[in-house]
């Protein structure tokens, strides 16, 4: 019976790991950050936003780092990592990074009312996730969370809820790269 578990651990581990590009994540690196070398080109991000307020365009924000973390209203893991997200949004805005949410698999009204609730960073409303196809580093998963670099390739992934110590670090340091 132990080796059957073992066995089935190994093969969650190596399911869990499939398809991620770069290094591979170990259950000591929740952020997978990737060599410049080794970035893929990111998608335009462009999407009606969730406020209502009009279409959002990553374009404008081109020579930026680009947070995208990928949320629904219903996910728990997303509940929890919102205060984390905001804090390293407030804290790294002036070091020329954005945020932006993508709401996925969810309903207008519950998805406005918890991004009323817990972010003063943009949202686009995706609820048929299709934004999430355009990246060479697919979001499988949520919450996920893919940094864009000045160039807007993919620099970092986190496949799961990440957190403030975690995750501005990894954001000031892709700030601080030369454009």
């Amino acid at each position: 019976m132990r080796r059957l578990n073992a066995a089935l651990l190994a093969v969650a581990l190596m399911v869990g790991l499939a398809g991620c590009a770069g290094k591979a994540a170990t259950p000591l690196d929740p952020i997978q950050v990737f060599a410049p070398a080794d970035r893929k080109a990111g998608p335009e991000l462009t999407g009606e936003l969730l406020d209502g307020t009009g279409t959002y365009d990553s374009a404008k924000f081109a020579g930026k780092v680009l947070v995208v973390n990928f949320w629904g209203s219903w996910c728990g893991p997303c509940v929890g990592e919102a205060p984390e997200l905001e804090a390293t949004y407030q804290a790294q805005q002036v070091n020329g990074v954005e945020f932006l949410g993508v709401d996925v698999l969810d309903q207008r009204d519950n998805a406005r009312a918890f991004a009323q609730q817990n972010n003063t960073y943009p949202s686009i409303f995706d609820p048929a996730s299709k934004l999430a196809l355009g990246f060479a580093v697919q979001p499988n998963a949520v919450p996920v969370t893919i940094i864009l670099d000045r160039q807007g390739r993919i620099a970092a992934v986190a496949r799961a809820a990440v957190v403030r110590t975690e995750l501005e670090p990894v954001v000031a340091s892709l700030a601080a790269e030369a454009a």
